[in-house]
């Protein structure tokens, strides 16, 4: 069993979004950050993550640690696009990059969300491509709606390659793209 596979099993699957939430906020990266995701739409298609300011993630001057802001960030779309995408795509995260606003006090929260005209349109453009690598960006705001980061995430995707031996990840382009 490959490894993704067994790790959406222990994650609840994909078809339980309840229990992938209680799995990824038990994620030691997330507990220990103080990182909660509160809500994960049955669908896969919206995700909603908080982080209260705590004695153990802020930074030297008393603001949110920076890695902890993008760490709240870091895996969501690419869960989302796996779980609406199917077995027949494969989904890497390749980049990312966070620019701070404001510093982040108290607490902070990011909201993801993926539309069916999104999904749409990289299965579109899959059908003529062999990869395809689409930007999502994300806010993460202050309990006053203010801007405290903007985070952009360069996602890869492409439909899986029948071969049994490619193996396909970013770094290892089958292409020659």
């Amino acid at each position: 069993m490959k490894v993704r596979t067994v790790l959406l099993q222990l994650l609840g699957g994909t078809k339980n979004s309840h229990a992938l939430r209680r799995w990824v906020n038990l994620w030691p990266p997330f507990l220990g950050a103080g990182i909660r995701v509160i809500r994960i739409a049955p669908d896969m298609k919206a995700v909603d993550v908080e982080m209260k300011l705590r004695w153990w993630n802020a930074n030297y001057v008393g603001t949110h640690f920076g890695g902890s802001l993008y760490a709240m960030t870091d895996p969501f779309y690419m869960l989302m696009l796996m779980a609406n995408l199917g077995r027949d795509y494969i989904v890497w995260d390749k980049a990312g990059s966070i620019r701070y606003r404001r510093p982040g006090r108290g607490t902070v929260r990011a909201e993801f969300r993926v539309s069916d005209a999104q999904l749409n349109d990289i299965r579109e453009k899959l059908k003529t491509l062999p990869k395809y690598e689409p930007m999502f960006q994300v806010e993460v705001k202050d309990e006053h709606g203010t801007v405290m980061a903007e985070v952009e995430k360069l996602l890869h995707i492409r439909k899986k390659d029948l071969a049994p031996n490619k193996v396909s990840t970013p770094g290892n382009d089958q292409t020659g793209s």
